[in-house]
């Protein structure tokens, strides 16, 4: 009896020994307890955005020659219909003077020729008179009378070269605006590809070449981005958007989309995306300059308080690893997800507040029913 007390307990320390040897390894994981909090669905760009102005124009003279004038510099701030170029034109004022002479001779031409028709008309109209009580003859009547017609017809085509000579003055003043460049809008030098004394010519047909002002109207200001063709249906015109800039670290703004491009484009094979245009709300905005790079994320539906888990922790869509902490092992558990984004995603069913889950589900070993500990 007494051996066969020793045999059974020699067997139960083989058997130990064994399940010892041949346990399942322990495997230090990452947990995140699960909670409540908001949770959006939304749409991001695929590339960097940038931001731009509503109003940004490339300006050089409409014709070639050489600056004799430049009284802006960059960064200079300048007001509409300010002049920001001049290129030599003395040929045209000389030019201009000259037709702004010529249309004063001719409108003294124009009187002169004028007072001469009204007095023959005056004096037909006194023959005619005296013809009728039969003091004057027929043939100095008609004389008087044709000289009349003769001057008015003179004094009209007088005036019609006065008018020749004033529209010579328009033509000579639209030759010379060519060669000045005055700002279309009030706004920023962004930059001069000029100095003084150097020659401008304007761009061949075809051949785009550097403007030589670059003119930024910087009070308005939006972010044109890129999404993908498959989320475009989806954003529209007036949803809010989650703005972030390089230039601002971790800040965000808070925004709007301001319009959807009709078309798609197909820049790259096989990454066709729509143009996307979003503004800032937050009259705090910052520096913000045309150029920067920036990301928007267009805010498709938003729940405030939801239970949820970070995206990343779910596994083949609707699956994550939950701790059981009695047993020391985790379950691959199946659950109902609601709206998510690349950050959080909602569970409508399946966890609990307070359930941990796995994160660390790309380490060797973590499968359903591995044994376990936390960090």
């Amino acid at each position: 009896m007494k051996r066969l007390g020793i045999v059974i307990a020699v067997a139960a320390i083989a058997v130990a020994a064994v399940w010892y040897l041949n346990r399942p390894e322990t495997i230090e994981v990452t947990l995140v307890t699960v909670e409540r909090g908001p949770v959006s669905s939304t749409v991001s760009n695929t590339r960097a955005g940038t931001v731009d102005a509503c109003r940004r124009a490339g300006l050089s003279p409409a014709s070639g020659g050489q600056i004799v004038s430049l009284p802006v510099a960059e960064g200079d701030y300048v007001e509409q219909d300010q002049l920001l170029l001049e290129l030599w034109n003395d040929d045209l004022r000389a030019q201009l003077e000259l037709t702004r002479r010529e249309s004063t001779a001719a409108e003294s031409r124009a009187a002169e020729a004028c007072v001469t028709a009204d007095f023959a008309r005056r004096e037909a109209s006194r023959l005619t008179r005296l013809l009728e009580d039969g003091l004057a003859s027929e043939d100095d009547t008609d004389r008087a009378v044709g000289m009349a017609e003769s001057t008015a017809a003179a004094c009209q085509a007088a005036r019609d070269s006065a008018r020749v000579a004033a529209a010579s003055i328009e033509v000579t003043e639209a030759a010379l605006e060519r060669t000045q460049l005055f700002a279309p809008f009030a706004g920023t030098i962004g930059e001069i590809n000029g100095e003084l004394g150097e020659f401008v010519t304007p761009s061949p047909v075809g051949i785009p070449t550097p403007p030589t002002v670059d003119l930024i109207d910087s009070r308005c200001l939006y972010i044109s981005a890129p999404i993908d063709e498959v989320d475009a249906p989806e954003v529209q015109q007036g949803l809010p958007a989650r703005i972030s800039l390089d230039a601002f670290g971790d800040r965000t703004f808070s925004g709007h989309v301001r319009r959807v491009a009709p078309y798609v484009l197909d820049v790259e094979r096989q990454a066709r995306t729509v143009e996307i245009e979003a503004e800032i709300d937050d009259p705090d905005k910052g520096a913000l300059l045309p150029g920067y790079s920036a990301d928007v994320e267009v805010i498709l539906a938003s729940e405030e308080d939801v239970l949820r888990i970070p995206t990343s922790l779910i596994v083949d869509d609707s699956h994550v690893y939950v701790y059981d902490e009695e047993l020391g092992q985790i379950d691959m558990r199946e659950i109902e997800i609601g709206i998510s984004n690349w950050e959080f995603t909602a569970v409508t069913g399946g966890l609990r507040t307070g359930d941990r889950v796995v994160s660390s589900i790309d380490r060797d070993g973590v499968e359903d029913g591995a044994r376990v500990s936390p960090e």
